[in-house]
């Protein structure tokens, strides 16, 4: 069963948020001596990342990943990998053990080849394993997209041995983007989706819906699903 946590507000959430993410990673450190993270951009998890500086213990033990970036520079406004290193990455006191950045400037294709080769060499096992993150924070669109995964899209219909994905017709500007596949969010031991506000209640009442390719939100592992949102994101009872 997906764990659903419903608080006042916006700042309510980025504190849970923000304990929650550390004690998962806390967890997996206590198992494996190391733990990895992938971050999503947009404005919702911002808050959440800042608090995140002082929430988790030994950032050294941990490896960033990313769930999905623009195809743009490191340095671009619209850039996921820019919102996190200025509300967290850069503000650590030290590193964390690695930062795999999505290299957007490189172009969809061969961004998301060179990021699936460094996810597989990141990860023990048999090629034919999903490798398997601790922690993946993902937003929602109200149109219930997750990562760079959009209604219908070709994208969730990828090979499961397809790690990462391009994407060259973006609904959401700019048209192209890198993104997971929805078999790696489905394989990570847990998927922490935030909303809040007025217009993601539809998204999220859909996403506990049936599954089903026009809402991609809904196609996450329910029993590693937690959601923490706010009032106005909840949907009606």
């Amino acid at each position: 069963m997906t764990r659903i946590t419903t608080l006042a507000d916006p700042e309510a959430v980025a504190v849970r948020a923000a304990r929650d993410i550390a004690g998962q990673l806390q967890r997996a450190i206590e198992q494996r001596g190391r733990a990895h993270l992938a971050l999503s951009g947009g404005g919702t998890p911002e808050r959440t990342y800042q608090l995140l500086v002082d929430a988790v213990e030994d950032w050294g033990t941990v490896e960033v990943w990313f769930a999905d970036e623009r195809c743009v520079g490191p340095q671009d406004e619209q850039s996921n990998y820019r919102m996190a290193a200025q509300t967290l990455l850069d503000r650590l006191a030290s590193p964390p053990r690695a930062i795999h950045r999505m290299r957007g400037e490189l172009g969809p294709q061969e961004g998301a080849r060179r990021y699936a080769q460094e996810l597989r060499a990141s990860f023990d096992g048999p090629e034919s394993d999903v490798p398997a993150l601790d922690l993946i924070v993902l937003g929602i669109g109200p149109d219930g997209h997750v990562a760079s995964l959009f209604p219908g899209a070709p994208t969730l219909a990828a090979d499961k041995h397809d790690l990462c994905l391009a994407v060259h017709d973006s609904p959401k500007p700019p048209s192209e983007r890198i993104t997971l596949s929805l078999a790696v969010l489905r394989a990570a031991n847990r998927c922490l989706l935030l909303a809040t506000g007025p217009s993601k209640a539809d998204a999220v009442s859909a996403a506990m819906g049936e599954p089903t390719k026009h809402v991609p939100a809904s196609l996450l592992r329910r029993e590693r699903l937690t959601m923490i949102l706010d009032d106005m994101a909840a949907p009606a009872r």
